[in-house]
């Protein structure tokens, strides 16, 4: 008798934990899985760092980094009149690029809320002379051109008194009292998402950064990712944890690095899983609008970063950081434009490709489409170059560029093709491979 209660008993609970384990697992809805295929194809989107922390000129961390206390912080607001904003130059600029999807800052470290929050009074609508809600004049332009849009959301938040305790970054500066409820804070959080995933529009993705200021914390993932997919089931959901993705998460991201490499140092242990891929970088060396960074990257490097990322099958988002009149600083926007020039004469190797058979080498990287191989020979002066073995067969070879025939010999090893001087690239030799 007692056996058979154990037994009973042992079925119960694995009753149990199977109906949690069932609770839990995340099912992307159709419409998620829709957007996830968009994504992967896009290849190319506009990430924008803009907020009052632009005034002072100095990045969006310069609360933290200048020790700024929040009763003092909170004296910015009162000078943001963005007067120059025009979402419609915004968004034209973002196609000309050939970028394909934006990301918008919707409230960065500093708490401070860039739409008409009802949860907090403490946005751009009740707190600067400006009054306008900027994220959705940028919403409705984007709905009008067929951009998709991306919110960025910090979940660390400098401002907010129920952000406690506080993680590795704020501190003493701060002012901010020794108490608070951080599941308070968390349903403030939730709150803010809901305004943003009902009062705008569809929206394309929610892009978190921050949990790596308590990583230990519980930031309630669960509840937060399903309220964002009960509200709008196709959004995607993507954070900058610097981990492996986690359960309820729609794409994974890199910060300032291709994926599985580790130089800028935030991604150790991240491995690249089976989600859609992004990688982010800066146009200079700025997140936010800095007024003394002048080391702008070359349309060369932009160009083959993008490159590299398609070659690892993985979207590039490239980060500009508007002016605090709202203006994107003109030699950023002729940066783009350089960058949009090359994609509409090269596009067809970039958009809608994945990371070719040949995996990445110093020579460059491969992109691959149906049965079309794109060779992207990016650092090369040599006039042969041997290409690793392929499963299938070359039916023929061409430069991309002019469509003349290039020369390759079939080997033991793999395949020799034949670059001659004169058409060698120096920002990319794209060479296109037709496979039988």
């Amino acid at each position: 008798m007692i056996n058979t209660l154990r037994f009973f008993l042992f079925i119960f609970v694995i009753h149990l934990t199977s109906m949690g384990h069932s609770q839990t697992m995340y099912e992307p809805s159709p419409e998620n899985l829709k957007n996830r295929e968009w994504f992967q194809d896009a290849r190319f989107g506009l990430f924008i760092h803009w907020g009052v922390y632009s005034i002072l000129g100095d990045g969006e961390w310069v609360m933290n980094q200048q020790k700024i206390p929040v009763k003092t912080y909170e004296k910015l607001p009162s000078f943001f009149n963005p007067t120059g904003y025009e979402p419609k130059a915004w968004v034209q600029m973002a196609k000309d690029a050939g970028m394909k999807y934006i990301v918008i800052t919707s409230k960065h470290h500093d708490g401070f809320a860039m739409w008409d929050s009802k949860v907090s009074d403490y946005n751009i609508v009740k707190q600067t002379p400006y009054g306008k809600d900027v994220l959705k004049m940028l919403a409705e332009e984007c709905r009008k051109e067929g951009m998709k849009l991306f919110f960025y959301h910090s979940q660390l938040d400098w401002h907010h008194p129920d952000y406690f305790p506080q993680g590795k970054t704020g501190g003493d500066w701060s002012g901010r009292p020794e108490q608070g409820d951080f599941n308070k804070y968390l349903d403030y959080m939730d709150a803010q998402l809901t305004e943003l995933l009902t009062n705008y529009g569809d929206v394309a993705g929610i892009w978190f950064d921050g949990m790596w200021d308590k990583k230990d914390a519980d930031w309630r993932l669960e509840k937060t990712y399903s309220l964002i997919h009960s509200l709008q089931p196709g959004t995607m959901v993507g954070s900058n944890h610097h981990q492996a993705p986690i359960s309820g998460e729609d794409f994974q991201m890199f910060e300032k690095d291709l994926p599985g490499h580790n130089t800028a140092g935030f991604s150790a242990g991240s491995k690249v899983g089976e989600l859609p891929i992004e990688t982010c970088e800066t146009i200079n060396h700025s997140w936010g609008f800095n007024l003394k960074d002048d080391k702008n990257k070359t349309p060369k490097q932009l160009i083959q970063y993008l490159v590299k990322a398609a070659g690892y099958n993985a979207n590039f988002l490239l980060n500009v950081g508007p002016m605090p009149n709202g203006k994107i600083q003109p030699d950023h926007v002729t940066l783009l434009k350089q960058v949009g020039d090359w994609l509409k004469a090269n596009g067809e190797t970039i958009y809608e490709t994945q990371g070719g058979p040949i995996t990445a080498h110093e020579w460059g990287v491969t992109t691959q489409k149906g049965n079309k191989v794109y060779v992207h020979i990016l650092n090369w002066s040599e006039e042969s170059l041997e290409l690793p073995a392929l499963k299938k067969k070359i039916k023929s070879a061409k430069f991309f560029a002019d469509k003349s025939p290039v020369k390759f010999l079939k080997n033991k090893d793999g395949v020799t093709i034949r670059i001659p001087k004169d058409k060698l690239d120096d920002i990319d030799t794209i060479v296109e491979l037709e496979l039988k």
